[in-house]
C-alpha cells in the first residue's frame, strides 16, 4: 500500500506524549501517528455517512409527528405498548 506525507499542528504537550510512547514502545512517531488517525477514521466515518443518508431522507419532506412519537413512547412504560408510529407528516401537494 502507497503512503503519503501529511503535515499536522499538534499542542506540545501531545507531541511531548506521542514521543514518550514512541519511545516507551519502541515504535515510530509516524506509525503511531497514522495508527491513531486510522483507528479515529474507521470509529468515526459511519457518522459522517449515516448523518448524510439521513439528510436526504429528510429531504423527502416525509416525518413522524413529535405528538405521535410521544404518544408511543408514553405507552412503552405504561405498560400497554402500541406499535411504533409510522410516517403521518408528508410534503404539501403542489
Amino acid at each position: 500500500m502507497s503512503s503519503t506525507v501529511l503535515s499536522v499542528r499538534v499542542p506540545e504537550e501531545l507531541k511531548e506524549q506521542l514521543d514518550y510512547l514512541s519511545r516507551a514502545t519502541k515504535r515510530s512517531k509516524a506509525y503511531l501517528a497514522a495508527e491513531a488517525l486510522a483507528d479515529y477514521v474507521k470509529k468515526n466515518s459511519f457518522k459522517a455517512k449515516e448523518l448524510h443518508e439521513a439528510l436526504r431522507e429528510a429531504d423527502k419532506g416525509v416525518f413522524i409527528s413529535h405528538t405521535a412519537m410521544l404518544e408511543w413512547v408514553d405507552s412503552l412504560g405504561a405498560g400497554a405498548a402500541i406499535d411504533p408510529p409510522r410516517p403521518d407528516v408528508f410534503p404539501a401537494r403542489k
